[in-house]
Formats: structure tokens, sequence, C-alpha cells
């Protein structure tokens, strides 16, 4: 809302609607890097959580089930630049670089192993003879999943939904790399409008990042936190 902000004032000289006049009006680079980041979120956050409930399962009933468990833990033990790096090729080689989809499945290399560990405590002891006590009383897998694990797992799985979608919301090394710079999400265009000095726009992208978290964030406490 603000312009012509010079230092040292705390305030701009003047207060204008225009930014937010061009985002809401016509084809902005803000409008698209917020859809594609909204993509992207959603996309991943879906992927992740889905696969990770399903894995983390098996990997609960394996047999070697900590050697399972610490390849989860891989992806974190380099930075989001370096992994990167070491995946650009397989990206290039499939033509999915500067893709959203190339994109997309590089967030999943941080957000699925990220499901997967956090689902492990989910399956515990308990809940798998749950799950075993349902269907020797005939309970087909459907059903058992449907009216036993579904409704106990419910509030892990949408903690989990929204843990993801903020992996990929605020996801910079990774977007950056595979995306060639073609793949404007919020967080490259921030990154962009300060490196071109345009704090106005920054701000504004700035502010449209905080806003899906502070989201999540009452989502959790209006009903998640409620529902435990």
């Amino acid at each position: 809302m603000g312009q012509a902000w010079f230092y040292p004032g705390i305030l701009p000289q003047r207060f204008t609607w225009d930014n937010w006049q061009q985002l809401l009006v016509g084809q902005s680079e803000l409008q698209l890097g917020l859809l594609i980041s909204l993509i992207l979120g959603v996309g991943v956050a879906i992927l992740a959580t889905l696969s990770g409930f399903v894995i983390s399962k098996e990997i609960a009933r394996a047999k070697h089930k900590n050697r399972w468990l610490l390849l989860a833990y891989w992806p974190f033990v380099l930075s989001p630049v370096v992994l990167a790096v070491l995946v650009q090729r397989f990206f290039l080689l499939t033509g999915m670089s500067g893709e959203v989809i190339g994109v997309l499945l590089g967030q999943l290399i941080l957000a699925f192993p990220f499901a997967v560990i956090f689902f492990q405590s989910f399956w515990s002891q308990q809940v798998l003879q749950l799950e075993q006590q349902s269907q020797t009383l005939g309970a087909s897998a459907a059903y058992t999943l449907k009216k036993v694990l579904l409704p106990l797992a419910k509030p892990m799985l949408l903690i989990c939904f929204f843990q993801t979608f903020l992996i990929s919301w605020f996801e910079y090394g990774l977007t950056q790399f595979i995306g060639l710079g073609k793949v404007k999400t919020l967080t490259i265009l921030v990154f962009k409008y300060i490196n071109e000095a345009n704090i106005f726009h920054a701000a504004l992208a700035s502010l449209l990042i905080m806003l899906p978290p502070a989201l999540l964030l009452w989502l959790n406490k209006r009903f998640v936190f409620r529902g435990i």
C-alpha cells in the first residue's frame, strides 16, 4: 500500500491501492506466481500425505523397520540447493527442468520423506493390532481403512497435509534450480523483487506468502487440535 518511502522515515510518504489493483485486475506476474504456488502446494501436500501414509504403514510392518526409516532421513542431510544440484541431471534428461511437474516432483523429494517420518508415530502396535482384529472379524481391507484407520488418522492426515503444503510453499532451493527460473513461485518472486530493489512488489509478495500459513494456523487451532 505504501509508496515513496525514504530512509529514515518510518512510514511511506503516501499510501495507495495501485499495487493491489495490479494484482487483482489483469494478468500480473504476482497472480501467476500465486496460482503456481497454490498448485504446487496443494499437489505436493496431497501426494506426499497419501503416499507417506501408505508407505509408512509398510515400513512399520517391515522386518528391518529402522533401516528403511533411516533412508527417509537422507534428503535432510544436505541443503535443498546441494540436493537440487545432485538431482538436476535427472530432470534435464527427462525434460522436466523448467516445468511445473518437474518442480512438483523435486519438492516431493523433501515432502514425501517428511510424511513417512511423520506417520511413524501413528502406526503403533495398538493400531496395527486393531487393524488385524478388524480383518479377523470379517472386515475387508477397504472397510477397515475407511471405518477404522482413516477416522483414527484424520487429525494426523490434516496436520501432515498442512505441513507438507508449507514445505512446498516456502521452498526455494529446489524450485530455483529445477525450475530454471521459469517456474516463478511467490518465494522466487520475493527474491527477484529484492534483487531488483522493487521493495513495494517484494512487500506485496511477502504479504501474500504469509496469508496461507496464517490461515492454516487458524484452521489447526480451530478444528484439528480441538478434535484431538
